[in-house]
């Protein structure tokens, strides 16, 4: 059975569907599993394990062009390229119009169908031509997980049950003590025990404040951790300067591929991140990880809780979560840690 998955965008979007290719994978033996992404995140696709062909578009840059030459020739080719393969079953988890447009494009074999939801869901985006599309437009609950809502559509649309379990099948190439960066000559990026601080997000009402976060790597150097500090712009690294300076122990990664990101997260022994895509690839990593929250959200996206002692949580506070409450979450999920010393934080 071949399959295609549509979900182009965003970072946190495309990872909370990689449960869907395992799910598939266990429910149906033998299933050859093809994905579109835009080419940003093509990179994280292809660390997924299980996805066949990883097939790359730009939708976001060529609308910006619709005409130009450059955008009729690239949109061919991705048009040749997706449509080189027949597929019993497409799959569009996104749920928009630029995600139902692929959808049409993509060929099915004979009996083949598309499959798109029925309805939105609270907090998520949605259009009418994602079941226009669809030869089989499938009823989803209002209120549901992001990573829940995938699931769901695709065990609805294939008749199998959703598995009590749950893996990203996101994998990394990490050597013990360092991370291969390919050819870039740079001192290794984790050493010892290493926590990722990801301070950046694209919406600025989802940032801890700065003063937040030298406290927190003020009490992670007492409890003998090293503190990274990732960026992907100007912006982020000016606010991952500002914490550096006045913290003993931590070091400014330099802006790196998603590629090198994936790796470098998963060499570190934990991270505590803001709401933002690099959050989200903690989680799939199976980090010891707490997630920051200034809206009560964390149902839709943050991590879903387990039984026993929990591996990732999310907080919530208002305006933000304080550092105490951040403090008290990672001591629950960092439970292999030295004990944090007296007067720590």
């Amino acid at each position: 059975m071949k399959i295609l998955i549509v979900k182009l965008s965003s970072l946190g979007d495309v990872v909370h569907a990689m449960p869907v290719v395992q799910d598939i994978r266990h429910a149906v033996p033998g299933a050859r599993i093809d994905w579109v992404v835009e080419r940003g995140f093509a990179p994280l696709v292809r660390r997924c394990e299980g996805v066949g062909r990883v097939i790359e578009c730009e939708l976001r840059r060529w609308r910006k062009a619709p005409l130009s030459a450059h955008t009729r020739q690239a949109f061919a080719a991705f048009k040749a390229d997706l449509q080189s393969e027949c597929y019993d079953a497409v799959l569009d988890l996104q749920g928009l119009s630029k995600s139902a447009l692929v959808a049409w494009l993509a060929r099915l074999a004979p009996q083949g169908k598309r499959y798109a939801m029925a309805n939105q869901t609270e907090g998520s985006g949605y259009e009418a031509p994602t079941r226009w599309v669809a030869d089989v437009a499938v009823p989803l609950p209002a209120h549901i997980h992001a990573l829940t809502r995938s699931r769901e559509l695709s065990a609805r649309a294939l008749a199998y049950e959703v598995p009590s379990s749950m893996s990203f099948g996101l994998q990394t190439e990490v050597r013990p003590t360092s991370v291969a960066i390919k050819s870039i000559a740079i001192e290794p990026l984790v050493t010892g025990h290493t926590v990722a601080l990801v301070h950046g997000t694209s919406r600025a009402d989802k940032l801890w404040p700065v003063a937040n976060w030298i406290a927190l790597g003020q009490a992670l150097h007492a409890q003998g951790l090293r503190v990274a500090l990732p960026h992907g712009n100007d912006e982020e690294a000016q606010r991952a300067s500002e914490i550096a300076a006045a913290l003993p122990n931590a070091v400014i990664w330099p802006r790196l591929g998603l590629d090198a990101l994936v790796d470098a997260l998963g060499a570190c022994v934990g991270v505590i991140g803001v709401d933002s895509g690099l959050s989200h690839i903690a989680v799939a990593l199976d980090l010891p990880h707490v997630q920051l929250y200034n809206f009560d959200t964390a149902w839709r996206t943050g991590p879903l809780t387990t039984t026993g002692a929990p591996r990732q949580l999310s907080v919530f506070g208002t305006p933000a979560p304080s550092v105490q409450t951040v403090w008290q979450a990672w001591q629950q999920v960092y439970r292999s840690a030295p004990l944090k010393p007296e007067g720590a934080l």
